[in-house]
């Protein structure tokens, strides 16, 4: 999978109320080994709810983060709110209903370095190469496969040690141990982290407890609950 030139891929609406732009934040490609079936999956950026093209008064009082995601049949959408808004939290519209369809404009990379080894790892870090990363998961007992690519906004490096580690988020996390009657009912948001190539951690936004004083409080959606999958990871510089 050739990674995407993040920089310059986006998303527009076809609507003629609002052709939104939206710019693609990382990508998930879901394969079903089984079946056959390949799809991908465009996670856009964040932004605030908001009343658009109105006079006064732009943003929602009872505001919400919103993340879309695109699918070729079905997309989804993320509205995380201060408090457990559970029946609102996710929803699956048809991708066709989305801002009156789509027109993508995905661009990939002329030219990538694939960092084998953390060396090299190290050396694009320091001389300030664009990153970009891909964890691929598997599930041999449901033959689901899906690769992950990001950007990645955060790179830890230790000289002395030869090590590395990324960080980065949100991202596409679909849940590959059930076989979902649509792949977006399996996908959740997660930032991913990982410093070796065969494993990776990640948090997954989710209802989360609040605590004081050893007394639950409330519930509201974080990342949390850490999780670490085996994977394969591989790190790309963007040379040309």
């Amino acid at each position: 999978m050739k990674p995407i030139d993040y920089g310059v891929s986006f998303i527009t609406g076809k609507w003629s109320e609002n052709q939104v732009r939206l710019w693609v934040e990382s990508r998930m490609r879901f394969i079903d080994e089984k079946s056959g079936r390949v799809e991908d999956y465009y996670q856009c950026g964040a932004c605030k709810s908001e009343a658009t093209f109105a006079e006064k008064d732009l943003f929602y009082e009872d505001n919400f983060d919103f993340i879309p995601v695109f699918g070729p049949e079905y997309g989804i959408i993320f509205n995380r709110k201060a408090y457990l808004n559970v029946d609102t939290y996710k929803q699956f519209p048809k991708s066709e209903n989305m801002w009156g369809g789509q027109r993508y404009n995905i661009r990939e990379h002329k030219q990538c370095e694939l960092l084998d080894t953390n060396d090299k790892i190290r050396e694009a870090t320091h001389n300030d190469l664009l990153l970009i990363g891909q964890t691929e998961l598997f599930n041999s007992e449901t033959g689901l496969r899906a690769i992950i690519e990001f950007p990645i906004k955060t790179m830890n490096i230790h000289d002395k040690r030869n090590m590395y580690q990324v960080d980065t988020g949100p991202v596409l996390l679909p849940d590959l141990s059930n076989r979902y009657d649509k792949a977006v009912d399996s996908i959740s948001l997660a930032y991913v982290a990982f410093n070796v190539p065969h494993f990776a951690d990640f948090v997954v936004e989710q209802p989360t407890a609040i605590f004081e004083g050893g007394k639950e409080l409330c519930k509201v959606y974080h990342y949390s609950g850490p999780i670490s999958l085996t994977a394969s990871n591989r790190l790309y510089a963007v040379t040309g």
